[in-house]
């Protein structure tokens, strides 16, 4: 018998940080279930398994694996595959964000989204289009339950 925790839709700036991922080209797919997404950074690496069929999930990010959240890793893999939308505008404008300098400078997910928006404006991209480009995939992650499968990434 299988016990698996069904993980929560992530905070909002974590979309953003997703798709800021794919644009900074810091997914490596290994194969159709298996990925390794970096860190802005570049000082951590994720790995990332995703199992469509039965909705199960992996990725040994803080948010996915302590706070129960879809992290980002995972949610940056989705985009990457098209499993949630890619918008290449907002994409370019997210490029090169220091995420985790931010995160942890801040220490609040909400300031550090009016920061980044305050980022994309000067790209002209209104605060109006990237909340309606979060609540898309939000609405999409939503569509489905994501279970944290507990296991050893090696392995599958």
């Amino acid at each position: 018998m299988k016990l698996l925790k069904i993980l929560k839709l992530p905070p909002r700036i974590k979309v953003l940080e997703a798709l800021g991922a794919v644009a900074d080209g810091r997914i490596n797919i290994l194969s159709d279930r298996r990925a390794i997404v970096k860190s802005s950074d570049g000082t951590r690496s994720y790995n990332v398994y995703i199992d469509l069929q039965n909705n199960e999930v992996f990725s040994d990010d803080n948010g996915t694996k302590f706070r129960g959240y879809i992290g980002y890793p995972i949610i940056a893999f989705l985009i990457a595959k098209g499993v949630l939308p890619y918008d290449e505008k907002l994409a370019k404008a997210l490029s090169g964000i220091p995420w985790r300098e931010l995160n942890e400078r801040y220490k609040n997910y909400a300031v550090v989204e009016e920061i980044v928006k305050g980022i994309v404006r000067k790209h002209g991209i209104e605060e109006s289009y990237v909340d309606n480009y979060i609540s898309v995939v939000l609405r999409k992650l939503s569509e489905r339950k994501f279970f944290f499968k507990f296991t050893d990434i090696a392995m599958v």
